[in-house]
Order: structure tokens, then C-alpha cells, then sequence
């Protein structure tokens, strides 16, 4: 049996700590920083596996690097734990239902992508201690990737300079190796100060918070015309002044989310969105405060690695899913709209060009899309991920595994319902091993390391990662 194979048995003989751990992670979903609660199955598994820990990196309490062997190279794996606000949902249920109204839930598959590189961090250890292989495997426990971006503040302090190479995963609808970049991202709240009166006795006396913070929308309404076509400007109102139609409003606060496929455009925009707010507060006379909330880089796919690690998925990345799995996975397929399935259909065809209709039909109609796609780089880009930065220090590769049902989107009620499935737990074993064999080429072949190492040199322009979170902002 060939070493990535004992890897595979290796992972198989443990599963259920990590599928105990996913579950349990799943039953106390926590969002930003505050993952008291998620944290500790990793800290209990990983103290149990002889893994040295490192807790409350970069001024976070509930983050942590885990650390085994000695010597280079040192391999990193990103681990993330945290859910998503009001996305609380009732397990294996084929439609929306709240398990506690406005309650977190795990709608991007967090539980599972973080026992998922538990398990490839302990797999390759394992294999390390049979084979007496030199080299260091780090596991950072890395809180608030989808708000707040944990890893972004891991990457200013600094936390990731060790590295020779870092490998992460994320649920989907459909696996594949990413190679897709990223878009960066500026998170910033605004927030104006007026003085309150009576709005028909007295609205003169009044400066109003209210009218300063719809007038900065207004101007970044006018901004989107004048922007590159791939910048993405949204809000959300965290204060709209109060309840009172009567009275002019002392107070309001904006949360922006300013994006575009560059760091260095995001800051442009975000500049020129300072601006605006700035001629808001002049025009209703009120005071603005502008408080930098959070960062990421856009993401860095480096080749040479991502190549290696589809290598690994094409072997280690099936699911092996049964008939009831695609069964249970059917009223996840039925919630969809007609639109949604017509384009799952297109995406098969797309996907397989030389495959039948008949064929073609099946795929697109299949629960859960038990196929790997072909291997490919492109410069498009989807949401943003604080691996970005991550990838701005060392070579950086990830894969997607489709352990989601086909069709759904990441942030639905559906990927939470589906989380504690038979599905989602294949789907986190096949990721650890598609890392832990990824890691083990790594640690064993020098000339990948080498290769990785000079393409990322090449990406980045040989230019020091730079974060873009001013240096006395703390996650908070």
C-alpha cells in the first residue's frame, strides 16, 4: 500500500471524531470572533493528537495555531469554525424552518470545513509519525472568515511568515480545484451625529443624521457609474435614528462593503466613498465618524500547488455516495426554482460537451453532483475570502468539495439543513484527504516546494505582503 493510500485508512480509522466534532460545531453556531463554543473540539482532538497549541493569536481570542514536527518545509492548513447570523434552520428539513427564530446557523458550511482540515492535519501527522518524515504541519484555527476576516489580522501580525505553503477547502455545490481569484474587500462603518428637535415645531434647530447618511447613499448611487465594472458597492442601515417620525434624527450608521478583483481598487473606491461621506456631514452640518471595521486581499491561486492537490482529488476527492444519499438529498433539489434547475442543466452541458443529452440530463438533475470538474485558472472572480491574504504571503492552494446539494447557494437555510447529513460527512472526509496526500507531496518532493515558491514570487512581483487594516484596528 502506497503512502497516500495508508493516509486515506488513516483519516477512515478516525472518522468519527471529526464527524462528532462537525456535528457538535454545527449545534452551537457562533459568528465574527465571539466562537467560544466552536472553538474547543479542535483544542481537545488536537491536545489528544500531540499537537502543540499555540491560543489567542493576533489579539483573537478563539483562534489558535497547532503545531507538529520540526523543520522545513512547514505546511500550513486553514481551518474556519464561524456561522452566519439569523440562518438558523432545522437539521435534514426540506424546507425553511427556523430551529430558534433569528437565531446563527451554518449556512457556508464552516463545521465542515473546519473538521475537514482537522482531519487532513491529522491524517498527514499520522502518517509523519509511521514514516518518520521531517517537515512541520501547522493548523490555524481561524475565526470570523466571513465577517470580521480573521486570517486578514493573522496576516498583518505576521502569524503566517512561517510558512512554506498554505492549503485550504470549502463546501459547494460541485468540486473542483480553486482556481479562481477572489475579490478584495473594504469593511467600514459610518457613522453621523446631528442634533435631535421637534421636526414640525422646531426642524431648524435640528441637524439631521438621518438626511446625512441617505445623502451619502445618494452619492455613491451617482459613484457606481464612475467606478471599474467589476467594483461592487453595498450597505446595510445599523442605525436609522430611532422609531420617531417626529423628530429629527441625532443619529444613523452606514456598514459598507466596498469590493473590486484588486486590493489597490477597493482602496481606490474606498478613498472616494470617504469623500462623499465627508460632503454628507458638510451638507447637513452634522459630525462623521469613519471607523475601519475590517479588510482581505483578493486571492492568489498558485498553479504548481492547485495542480497538485486536483491530482489528489481526482483520487481522494469522490464521495462515494449512495442511493440514499442522492434519496435524501432530493428535497434540497425540489426547493429549487424552475430557473435554477434549467441551469443546472446548462451547467451539465457546459461541463460535459461531449456527453449525450440523456447524460447530460442526468447530471444536471442529480441531488448532489458527485463529479469532479475539469481542472482550470481563470481571472473571474466570486465573493471574497480573508484566504487572500494568506495567499499574498506564502503559495496558496485550495479545493472545492461538492458536498452541498447541486444548485444551492452558499448562505441558503438549504446548506445548514444539509449540514449534519451523510453528504456533509463525506464530503469533510474526502477534504482532509485531498489535504493531508496534498501535504504529504509537499513534505516529500522539495522541487514542488521549490516550483510553488517561485511562481508566488512572480505573482506577487516579489513585493512584502502589505495588510490594508491600519495597524490600531483590533478584530473586535
Amino acid at each position: 500500500m502506497d503512502a497516500k493510500q495508508q493516509i486515506s485508512q488513516l483519516i477512515d480509522a478516525k472518522k468519527d471524531q471529526f464527524i462528532t466534532a462537525a456535528d457538535q460545531i454545527w449545534g452551537t453556531p457562533e459568528t465574527r470572533f465571539a466562537t467560544t463554543e466552536s472553538v474547543k473540539p479542535f483544542l481537545e482532538i488536537l491536545e489528544k493528537e500531540g499537537f502543540s497549541i499555540e491560543k489567542g493569536v493576533a489579539n483573537m481570542e478563539h483562534s489558535f495555531v497547532a503545531t507538529y514536527g520540526s523543520g522545513n518545509p512547514v505546511i500550513g492548513i486553514l481551518a474556519e469554525y464561524d456561522a452566519l447570523g439569523n440562518l438558523s434552520q432545522v437539521a435534514d428539513l426540506g424546507e425553511q424552518k427556523a430551529e430558534n427564530d433569528g437565531g446563527n446557523g451554518h449556512g457556508c458550511g464552516h463545521n465542515l470545513l473546519g473538521t475537514g482540515a482537522l482531519a487532513g492535519a491529522v491524517g498527514v501527522k499520522d502518517l509523519m509519525e509511521q514514516e518518520k518524515l521531517t517537515g512541520t504541519i501547522k493548523l490555524f484555527g481561524c475565526p470570523a472568515e466571513e465577517s470580521g476576516y480573521g486570517k486578514a489580522f493573522m496576516a498583518r501580525d505576521g502569524v503566517f511568515d512561517c510558512l512554506d505553503v498554505a492549503l485550504s477547502w470549502h463546501p459547494m455545490d460541485t468540486s473542483m480545484a480553486w482556481g479562481l481569484s477572489s475579490l478584495a474587500v473594504y469593511q467600514i462603518y459610518y457613522n453621523f451625529k446631528g442634533i435631535s428637535a421637534h421636526a414640525a415645531a422646531a426642524p431648524e434647530q435640528g441637524r439631521s443624521a438621518l438626511d446625512a447618511a441617505e445623502l451619502m447613499n445618494i452619492g455613491v448611487q451617482f459613484l457606481r457609474e464612475h467606478i471599474i465594472d467589476e467594483g461592487r458597492v453595498h450597505y446595510a442601515f445599523m442605525d436609522a435614528g430611532g422609531e420617531s417620525a417626529n423628530v429629527v434624527q441625532p443619529t444613523s450608521s452606514l456598514y459598507y462593503f466596498i469590493r473590486a478583483p484588486k486590493i489597490e481598487q477597493a482602496e481606490e473606491i474606498y478613498k472616494r466613498v470617504n469623500k462623499i461621506a465627508e460632503g454628507a456631514a458638510l451638507m447637513t452640518e452634522t459630525e462623521l465618524e469613519i471607523v475601519f471595521d475590517s479588510a482581505c486581499a483578493n486571492y492568489l491561486p498558485n498553479q504548481a500547488v492547485t495542480t497538485a492537490m486536483y491530482e489528489n482529488l481526482t483520487e481522494f476527492g469522490n464521495m462515494n455516495l449512495t442511493s440514499e444519499d442522492q434519496e435524501y438529498s432530493q428535497r434540497y433539489y425540489d426547493s429549487l426554482n424552475d430557473a435554477t434547475k434549467a441551469g443546472l442543466v446548462a451547467r451539465a452541458r457546459q461541463s460535459n460537451p461531449t456527453a449525450s443529452e440523456e447524460e447530460i440530463k442526468r447530471l444536471g438533475t442529480m441531488p448532489v453532483l458527485d463529479q469532479i470538474a475539469p481542472l482550470f485558472f481563470t481571472d473571474a472572480t466570486s465573493g471574497s475570502t480573508d484566504v487572500g491574504d494568506v495567499s499574498w504571503v506564502c503559495p496558496t492552494a485550495q479545493v472545492l468539495i461538492g458536498c452541498e446539494p447541486q444548485g444551492t447557494p452558499p448562505h441558503s437555510w438549504q446548506w445548514v439543513a444539509n449540514g449534519k447529513s451523510s453528504v456533509a460527512h463525506k464530503g469533510l472526509l474526502a477534504a482532509g484527504k485531498t489535504i493531508a496526500t496534498t501535504a504529504y507531496d509537499l513534505l516529500t518532493n522539495p522541487e514542488l516546494v521549490a516550483k510553488a515558491k517561485a511562481e508566488h514570487f512572480a505573482t506577487v512581483g516579489g513585493k512584502k505582503y502589505q495588510s490594508a487594516i491600519p495597524a490600531d484596528v483590533m478584530p473586535k
